[in-house]
């Protein structure tokens, strides 16, 4: 019987030319990629943040290598980096043999964390110099991910504000019982004016002090009217202290309503995950993007709950990253306010920007309300609208409203001469008196140039692409690369956090949409243009910019 030879296999073998890292890795292969990109990142600003003296640090290109290959695949957890860059060869690759804890990697993401947007304009300038997007148009839509804080941890501005208001009463009335000129005088001079802190502190003070000055009790009477007073100084100091606690729950809020213990940055918010389905608000971070072929190009974390205030700030926000607003916004009903439009009117964009019933409006069967004010028709001239029954009704005043970002909108008041007897009077309205319509002319005109640009044969094009723009990349976030939750505490290092997850969003999207194998070469002769002529690449930067 013939003897079967095996292949050479010896355990712990000694290699005296140590082969290269990459030998085993394919040449298709998204590490490449990265790999070639971030060594052509000039990276001057993150340099910066080290110190010339003490220990040699770990190179922040290696760094921001391991990271970024780390949420590509969907690796959140620092713990789970070191892991791999002791086993995995792709990480060994990216980190020629260095194996930094989960303590440095955690650190450095923390140091670098006023730098990396700047990271993320490179990577989107690049795409933009590739081709793969223009910068002229954005698709923006935006969602609430739950923060890392617990949801019992709220605190809600109309619960403090009513327990603010009770200890102020409570206050006064303690200021009253004490017998004491400086105690009297001071609670009378602030009726119907709060306390603050601070002078309770003083009031404090001068009657302890006016306590001191006070001769030794003799008598049983004295020796209980001094404990009695002490009693009331003691007192008012925890007073101090529960009202120096209500003014700080309020300045951390601003103008917010609710924030968390654990997480100041975090506003409470209904999400769209309700398992117990009871409407329970958890703290998080509403999510604003904008993308473009389903790369992200811009990104930002608001307070507000609702998405129509979060507009007129975002364009600013791309503005200051490319030095150029979008020449296109396209966005969902949740966004149609008249500051928004006035916004993109004033900063010459085309808004195709849906108010809340075009939906409404395109149904096939859809006829429109004869009784809404809308409906009605309206003489420019003699500035007044006609009712379905045809009676005038003339301009009575004007309505000032003010919104949470300050903006003012002015509504004009409309009432009609004679209701009474008016056979469709039951129909039209049911209040008493004759009717009053409030009516925003300057709104129904944005309204209406909404209609036309989404009626249009573009709207429709870009009503349709919206549909898979944002809400695909918010579909991939949230189940393909499981990113449902935020892993940090504060707005800092949520923005961080983010902003790490999305430049390997836009690089594993470039990945899958270009060959790697004709990009490999190619791509590194454009870094290498790019870093010396992007401003003429693209159009659209000054030469005067710091982070390129």
């Amino acid at each position: 019987m013939a003897k079967v030879h095996f292949r050479s296999y010896i355990h712990n073998k000694m290699i005296l030319f140590p082969q290269r890292i990459d030998k085993d890795i394919a040449e298709d292969v998204p590490v490449h990629l990265l790999n070639a990109l971030v060594d052509n990142l000039m990276l001057d600003n993150v340099y910066k943040l080290y110190k010339p003296s003490g220990r040699n640090p770990y190179h922040p290109q290696m760094m921001v290598k391991v990271v970024l290959y780390a949420y590509m695949n969907n690796i959140y957890s620092c713990r789970r980096m070191e892991s791999l860059l002791k086993r995995d060869v792709h990480f060994i690759y990216l980190a020629e043999y260095e194996q930094p804890d989960f303590v440095t990697i955690n650190r450095f993401r923390n140091r670098v964390k006023k730098k990396i947007n700047n990271i993320f304009t490179k990577v989107v300038l690049i795409l933009a110099a590739k081709g793969l997007i223009s910068l002229d148009v954005e698709y923006i839509d935006g969602t609430k991910i739950e923060s890392k804080a617990n949801k019992y941890t709220f605190v809600w501005r109309k619960t403090v504000e009513k327990n603010r208001a009770r200890l102020q009463e409570q206050i006064r009335t303690l200021l009253l019982q004490v017998d004491d000129v400086i105690a009297q005088d001071n609670a009378a001079k602030k009726e119907g004016v709060g306390f603050t802190a601070d002078l309770l502190s003083e009031i404090s003070e001068e009657l302890d002090k006016s306590l001191e000055s006070v001769p030794e009790p003799k008598t049983k009477e004295e020796r209980q009217a001094v404990r009695a007073r002490k009693k009331q100084l003691k007192e008012l100091g925890k007073k101090r202290n529960r009202l120096q606690e209500y003014d700080q729950h309020l300045e951390i809020m601003g103008g917010r309503n609710s924030y968390s213990k654990t997480d100041s940055d975090a506003t409470f918010m209904h999400m769209k995950e309700d398992a117990v389905r009871n409407g329970q608000t958890k703290p998080g971070y509403n999510l604003q993007i904008a993308t473009e072929n389903q790369f992200i190009t811009d990104f930002a974390l608001c307070a507000n709950r609702t998405d129509t205030l979060t507009l007129p700030s975002f364009p600013e926000s791309f503005n200051s990253r490319y030095n150029h607003y979008a020449k296109t916004v396209v966005a969902g009903s949740g966004y149609g306010s008249e500051e928004n439009y006035l916004f993109m009117d004033t900063h010459d964009i085309e808004a195709y920007v849906k108010y809340n019933y075009f939906h409404k409006e395109q149904r096939p069967r859809y006829t429109p309300n004869p009784f809404c004010p809308a409906s009605l028709h309206y003489d420019k001239e003699q500035d007044f609208h006609v009712c379905p029954m045809g009676q005038h009704m003339r301009r009575i005043g004007m309505k000032r409203s003010i919104n949470s970002n300050g903006f003012v909108t002015y509504s004009v008041r409309f009432q009609a001469e004679r209701c009474e007897g008016c056979p469709l009077r039951g129909s039209c309205f049911k209040a008493r008196g004759n009717r009053i319509i409030e009516v925003n002319h300057q709104l129904q005109q944005y309204k209406q140039k909404a209609r036309e640009l989404l009626t249009s044969k573009e709207g429709i094009r870009h009503r349709g692409q919206r549909c898979m723009e944002p809400e695909a990349v918010f579909g991939q976030t949230e189940y393909n690369k499981a990113y449902k939750r935020f892993g940090h505490f504060g707005k800092d290092k949520v923005n961080m956090d983010f902003a790490f997850f999305a430049i390997a969003f836009n690089i594993g999207k470039m990945c899958r949409k270009t060959n790697l194998r004709e990009l490999k070469a190619p791509m590194e002769v454009l870094l290498v243009n790019f870093r010396c002529h992007i401003g003429v690449r693209i159009g659209y930067l000054k030469p005067k910019n710091k982070f390129i």
